[in-house]
């Protein structure tokens, strides 16, 4: 199977190319290296069935390329992180907007099925949860760029499931619940990759708000397996699906985990949002899929738990930064 995966350099994209290329499937990466990074497929050494396009979405002649000869699509390409967003919303709905519509325009041509990736932030601050698929969403004012991540991705979602119903395009949607693990930055405002470096390196773990925030964490591996199994199922084609995990936690109760699992001394300081965000920032209080539909469909079931996720995610910070340590020590040999 010739696999085509935008984002692929990303934290969940370069994982689901590892496990497509073990599969033995052939890959094509197209990646604009916004947010992903080359070292995230480094060692999987450049095989020949890994072939990469630094690029982005939006390039429509690129785009026409890979899709050309692609038996499946995983679109995972988008503007990400809450601070990313904040600071550029008018990119966030030109990449995630115009660059969906290229590659289904295109995908439609020749009917190449098209996983497409979507978020929990489509429900908003809905207050039902655990939410499921059909659930109403509720969003704040437009002019609140909090909330321009979540409308771009709904139009995703219409625009992909619209493909699907007139044009004939066979696409899946899946929204995606706090996916964590190794390869994760906290640079834009990934909560578990942040507490874990700050817990190490003994500085405050920074609890935005007063920390009774309820979420729910999926570790990356639980979620590429969804992904496969779902762009594996024809019953699967027009739907969308919850993708997570529905043991749930309080962003106090992760600090204090956190905190614990590394052995730190790191107080946990409390920060107000509207200091870290502004002041017109809205926080959902829980955000919990139901995942029943994604259980009945494929027979998924999460299968790392919160504190293994923990600990694989310290043990990768601990090497990544020792990995950086020795390339400052060789650095400055050499300089001396």
């Amino acid at each position: 199977m010739k696999a085509v995966v935008t984002g692929g350099l990303g934290f969940i994209g370069s994982h689901l190319c590892e496990r497509l290329l073990r599969d033995g499937h052939t890959v094509t990466i197209v990646d604009d290296l916004s947010t992903g990074a080359l070292e995230n497929t480094a060692h999987l050494g450049g095989p020949p069935q890994l072939t990469c396009h630094i690029g982005t979405i939006l390039n429509k002649d690129l785009m026409r390329q890979v899709v050309s000869d692609a038996d499946v699509i995983f679109h995972l390409a988008a503007v990400v992180g809450v601070r990313r967003v904040i600071e550029k919303p008018l990119l966030c709905l030109e990449t995630n907007v115009r660059g969906t519509d290229v590659l289904l325009e295109l995908a439609a041509q020749r009917k190449v099925p098209v996983l497409l990736a979507s978020s929990s932030e489509v429900y908003g601050k809905n207050g039902s949860a655990p939410f499921k698929e059909d659930d109403e969403r509720v969003l704040g004012s437009t002019s609140i760029p909090r909330w321009v991540y979540s409308v771009s991705k709904t139009v995703d979602e219409c625009l992909g499931l619209c493909y699907c119903r007139e044009r004939g395009l066979p696409v899946v949607v899946v929204r995606f619940f706090n996916i964590v693990g190794p390869r994760q930055t906290g640079r834009y405002g990934m909560v578990l990759p942040t507490f874990a470096r700050q817990a190490l390196s003994g500085r405050p773990i920074t609890v935005f708000g007063d920390g009774r925030q309820v979420r729910s964490f999926t570790y990356v591996s639980d979620a590429v397996a969804a992904m496969m199994a779902l762009a594996g199922s024809p019953r699967a084609v027009g739907e969308v699906f919850n993708v997570g995990s529905d043991d749930v936690i309080t962003i106090e109760e992760l600090a204090q985990t956190v905190k614990a699992l590394a052995g730190s001394d790191s107080p946990i300081a409390h920060i107000p949002l509207e200091l870290a965000y502004g002041d017109d920032f809205e926080e959902p209080r829980t955000r919990v899929p139901d995942i029943s539909k994604l259980r009945s469909f494929v027979g998924y079931e999460p299968q790392v738990h919160l504190e293994e996720m923990i600990g694989n995610i310290l043990d990768y910070c601990r090497e990544h930064e020792d990995q950086r340590d020795r390339l400052h020590v060789s650095a400055a040999r050499r300089t001396s």
